[in-house]
């Protein structure tokens, strides 16, 4: 295979013009086309993977998907809140709708190979480096999209519903949807050079 012929302008604008847009920045009720999402999943399969384990594992939902993830999530939720008398309405609420206002919501975890003796934080940054890939790809297509570690991200229960084991991880849920305006947030970083130390 030869060299690919890159074009450093786009691939630099691409990350540095990447953002998360939020629920409230959605547009409803106007699907992503899934060829999209497609795209998106094939090219977080080439993020970086230390011995090929690859990982990173993706539930989609979609269509009337949402409502079964809102169903699901928001019923953990509260039993897990009606044992601990920590149940709140708003959050209950919010679990149940959020979901409903995006146009895809792809649940992200991690898949241990125990026979692969890799620190579990090598494991941790491929999945990471997975859903940057699906993050530039959403940019691309100017879509809104972000990366949420809330809900039932950290319930154990929740693990099982999605086909992952007690040694794998659920990192999160990466929700996308048309951006509800032709806004496009503005970078928010420090510069570089406060965070570099250079040894010559």
């Amino acid at each position: 295979m030869e060299r690919p012929d890159f074009n450093i302008e786009e691939v630099n604008k691409i990350i540095r013009n990447r953002r998360s847009m939020f629920v409230a920045q959605f547009k409803e009720n106007d699907p992503v086309d899934e060829s999209i999402i497609e795209e998106m999943l094939e090219n977080a399969n080439y993020a970086p993977t230390h011995k090929l384990t690859e990982p990173w594992r993706f539930t989609v939902f979609a269509g009337k998907g949402l409502q079964k993830f809102a169903d699901f999530q928001s019923q953990l939720y509260k039993e897990k809140a009606d044992r601990e008398g920590t149940f709140n309405e708003a959050t209950y609420k919010k679990l149940q709708e959020n979901p409903l206002k995006a146009s895809h919501i792809i649940a992200i975890g991690m898949k241990r190979d125990l026979k692969v003796n890799l620190p579990e934080m090598e494991e941790i940054a491929a999945v990471a480096m997975a859903v940057q890939n699906m993050y530039l790809t959403a940019s691309a297509h100017g879509l809104a999209a972000y990366w949420g570690t809330g809900g039932v991200t950290f319930y154990p229960e929740a693990k099982k519903h999605l086909g992952l084991e007690e040694e794998d991880r659920l990192m999160g849920f990466f929700y996308i949807a048309k951006p509800a305006s032709d806004h496009w947030p503005a970078a928010r970083r420090k510069p570089i050079e406060e965070k570099v130390y250079w040894v010559k």
